[in-house]
């Protein structure tokens, strides 16, 4: 028996060649099989791709020289085909997830036809699903080889964790819409804040009702701290005085700056303190002042001036731990960053985002959904309504689309100016878009050309932005451009711009 491979080798971009099946092996080899071979005068890793095939005449063959544990089930080479041009990145890579992925399979209700979102409060339990692929926790679940499955479920479909930080990046929701389509069952999206390519990409949305999902949101304090004297630090009188009333409970502050100290002024002559090396600004997590950027540390010296006297204009984590320990007592309130909301404590009473502004504001087209993202989180952390738990945002924009969704208990109440809004940017939903960064970002946007359909944007610090009114457009002129020999990485559908 012949068979064609696919060898887990740099450089190859997914090659194939042939290989002899010795007879030993015959019964053991089939579309999915990892096997190793001789190649280039070494043994590596390979997959079966085709079984049967047919080499070219005189071609001497090698055998293959065993076959390894593992593989994944021949559906999955097809769906991995897909998803390296839909991800413009090296089928190998999917392959080797699927190699090891694993999933549970749930039992419940029956699954409708099609692609169903599934809106559940966050501190609601979740609905399971009859015999259904559970994608949830591990984005590689999508990949797994299973005997059968009348479902695809992805639970909380909204987390950038199942967004692949390699290339191809791919996404555990978008995967699994397909592998079900392919495999004529239904997908079951289920989130407390879906994203809007979810909404997108859904057939019907399930709602609950006002009462369950109020029930399953704890109740959000907006403190607008526009009319605070801006030297009374991160802590708000409110507070203070709603961790003082969840005495004997766990209290959470989330603050998305590391570090002591984070974007100091000279007290003498106001100027921004800078690398010298790299010109970006410097923090201080111990005594001395250090570039994040580049690694340069100096003595707490001001360029311009001489001084050695500075002052904060933004805290870090550090230090703001250390304000509420001499606040309110050293152990009563952990301080950290998001990290925190996913290793809680038992009986969490509240969770206080001091600076939810730069999650509102940041720069990025996803700010608001990854914002909304937080709030689930720490909603999930509280647990119900009932229970008493608080979420506290510190702001100066108490009246964002965000905030007034969590305190509605209705995430639906962001959706359509959002949509609006990136639809009027040129942002996903809307359109395709794929950051080409890398040493050789450059040839390979040369190399691109200005195929039809195809927008390319930039450079902005040696990245490019492609975007198109649709996947197809711009994956197909992603698979047909050239790869030059240096390194370029091709992320589709950046999370983060």
């Amino acid at each position: 028996m012949i068979v064609t491979v696919a060898p887990d080798v740099a450089g190859l971009d997914g090659k194939e060649f042939d290989y002899l099946v010795p007879d030993k092996l015959a019964g053991q080899v089939r579309v999915g099989s990892v096997v190793r071979i001789d190649l280039q005068g070494r043994r590596v890793r390979a997959w079966v791709v085709a079984t049967g095939s047919e080499p070219p005449p005189g071609v001497p063959l090698k055998p293959i020289a065993q076959v390894s544990r593992g593989g994944f089930a021949p559906e999955i080479l097809e769906l991995a085909r897909w998803a390296s041009w839909r991800w413009a990145g090296r089928i190998v890579h999917l392959l080797d997830t699927a190699t090891t992925a694993t999933a549970r399979v749930t039992d419940g209700v029956s699954a409708a036809p099609g692609v169903t979102l599934v809106r559940v409060p966050p501190a609601a339990p979740l609905p399971m699903f009859r015999n259904a692929l559970a994608v949830q926790g591990r984005r590689s679940s999508a990949w797994a080889s299973v005997d059968r499955c009348d479902a695809v479920v992805v639970y909380d479909e909204h987390d950038e964790a199942l967004k692949e930080e390699r290339v191809p990046a791919w996404h555990a929701r978008d995967v699994a819409v397909e592998r079900a389509r392919r495999a004529g069952v239904p997908c079951v999206l289920v989130s407390p804040c879906p994203s809007l390519e979810a909404l997108t990409v859904a057939d019907r949305v399930v709602e609950p009702s006002r009462a369950e999902e109020r029930a399953g949101w704890p109740i959000l304090d907006v403190v607008d701290r526009r009319g605070d004297d801006p030297r009374s630090g991160l802590y708000s009188r409110h507070l203070v005085d709603t961790i003082r009333r969840h005495e004997g409970r766990a209290v959470l502050c989330i603050l998305n700056r590391k570090g002591r100290l984070r974007m100091l002024a000279c007290r003498a002559c106001g100027e921004v303190a800078r690398c010298e090396r790299c010109d970006a600004a410097v923090g201080q997590p111990q005594g001395a002042l250090v570039c994040e950027r580049c690694g340069s540390e100096r003595p707490v010296v001001c360029l311009a001036c001489g001084s050695t006297a500075m002052r904060t204009l933004r805290v870090g984590v550090g230090r703001a731990q250390e304000e509420m320990d001499a606040l309110l007592g050293p152990g009563r309130v952990e301080v950290g960053t998001e990290a925190l909301l996913h290793a809680a404590p038992a009986n969490v009473g509240v969770v206080a985002f001091l600076d939810f502004d730069q999650e509102l504001l940041a720069p990025r087209y996803r700010a608001s959904e990854q914002a909304m993202a937080l709030l689930a989180r720490a909603a999930r952390i509280l647990g119900p309504r009932a229970g008493g738990g608080r979420l506290v945002a510190q702001t100066r924009n108490p009246k964002h689309a965000v905030l007034d969704a969590v305190q509605h208990a209705d995430p639906s109440r962001m959706v359509a100016a959002e949509l609006e809004r990136r639809r009027a940017l040129g942002f996903p939903p809307s359109t395709a878009l794929a950051a080409v960064s890398g040493a050789a970002a450059s040839e390979f946007i040369d190399a691109l050309g200005a195929p039809l359909g195809v927008d390319i944007l930039g450079p902005v610090d040696d990245r490019w932005l492609l975007r198109s009114p649709d996947h197809a457009t711009l994956c197909d002129a992603l698979a047909t451009a050239p790869r030059p020999k240096g390194r370029v990485r091709v992320e589709v559908d950046p999370l983060r711009v």
